[in-house]
């Protein structure tokens, strides 16, 4: 009897296990979740394993999860669509904005970067001897630059040769300019006067106040700027002069540099853009947050853009040797992309403003341009800093 009563009841599985209840370190009320509903203070701290405080920071930032083959599909094909359902609270199906535009951006930015350090600059940039000629100091030395230049050019074959004659008449200019120069300045030397400043585009000296630039005897000054921020801007400047004669030879570096700033620049030149939009549809009555998500679906839309751009180009890289019948499709697959980004933003700004073809197209094409102007001053920006920082 007591056998079969053993066997009964070890076949009754065990009843769950309460949960241990927990109170608030902070205030000591009962959770009832990861946070305190009384003072809100979750209960994760900093004093844990590593690998779980790596886990919601990457949670945090990218938040990587079903949400993201929600949201890239409709963000890609559907224009406007994420952004009326953000508007109409249909939120937690679908990555945030801000995580959408941060994520895209990195993984955009990378793979170009990627694409772009393996192209090979060398046969496209012809060198003109700008800075050999520039440096001369004599007229035997500027005119035997002129003939090693010249002398190089001659020997180019391929597709580089066709910009050798052009290449050819900028040195024998440059080589003129400079022994006018030189002259000008052995005829001054002979008045007792000091050498003229040379303002040609083939020196690499930079003037202020018509005067040559030094770090010790000609710095540049800002008034309203403390002591070591003009010497930084000194030492900026300093290298850029530096950077000069080598940009002609070899641009790569500094073009990579720009590109990486890019990001940057348009993520301070983004809530611009919702600035824009705020101005254009004032009458809508919308706040500013709300331009600022149409900003951010709009960036995050670009991002996508150009990595599935870089991707069909390695391909078409790839297919030229390997596949040389499917390199004409991706070619006007990245024509119909190239196509799709303008097309795309037109018709997200009619479907989240709503409003008629003619001012819809009209305020397109104005913010448009507007924002062109932005983008052009922030790109000459970065490679202006990629130029002083590289």
């Amino acid at each position: 009897m007591n056998s079969a009563t053993a066997t009964v009841e070890s076949s009754v599985p065990d009843a769950p296990v309460a949960p241990v209840p927990r109170n608030c370190q902070n205030c000591g009320t009962p959770m009832l979740g990861e946070y305190c509903h009384a003072c809100g203070q979750p209960s994760k701290g900093m004093i844990r394993p590593l690998s779980s405080m790596l886990h919601d920071v990457a949670d945090t930032i990218f938040n990587i999860d079903s949400r993201i083959f929600r949201t890239l599909g409709p963000l890609y094909v559907r224009p406007g669509y994420l952004t009326c359902e953000y508007f109409a609270g249909r939120r937690v199906r679908y990555v945030t904005p801000f995580r959408l535009y941060f994520f895209l951006s990195v993984i955009a930015f990378f793979a170009a970067q990627f694409a772009l350090s393996d192209v090979n600059m060398n046969n496209a940039v012809i060198s003109d001897g700008a800075p050999e000629i520039g440096a001369a100091q004599t007229s035997e030395e500027v005119e035997k630059a002129r003939d090693d230049v010249v002398a190089q050019l001659n020997k180019l074959t391929g597709p580089a040769a066709g910009g050798a004659e052009q290449a050819i008449k900028n040195v024998n200019r440059k080589a003129e300019k400079r022994l006018a120069y030189l002259q000008r300045a052995a005829e001054a030397k002979a008045r007792g006067e000091p050498p003229p400043i040379d303002k040609s585009e083939d020196s690499n000296d930079l003037s202020f106040n018509d005067i040559p630039w030094d770090a010790q005897k000609n710095p540049v000054r800002v008034a309203w700027l403390p002591v070591f921020a003009n010497d930084r801007l000194n030492a900026a400047i300093g290298h850029m002069k530096d950077n000069l004669p080598r940009i002609r030879k070899d641009p790569k570096p500094f073009l990579l540099g720009a590109f990486g700033m890019l990001a940057q620049v348009l993520f301070v030149l983004m809530p611009l853009f919702a600035l824009l939009l705020k101005i254009f549809y004032i009458f809508k009555r919308r706040l500013y947050m709300e331009h600022l998500i149409v900003a951010l679906h709009s960036h995050a839309f670009v991002f996508l853009s150009m990595l599935l751009l870089t991707l069909t180009a390695l391909a078409r890289a790839w297919a030229a040797d390997a596949a040389p019948a499917l390199a004409p499709l991706l070619r006007l697959l990245m024509v119909g992309m190239f196509i799709w980004l303008p097309v795309y933003l037109l018709l997200m700004q009619k479907k989240v403003y709503r409003q008629g073809w003619f001012f819809t197209t009209l305020k397109f094409g104005a913010i448009g341009i507007c924002y062109t102007v932005m983008i052009s001053l922030g790109v000459a920006a970065a490679f202006i800093l990629s130029l002083a920082t590289t």
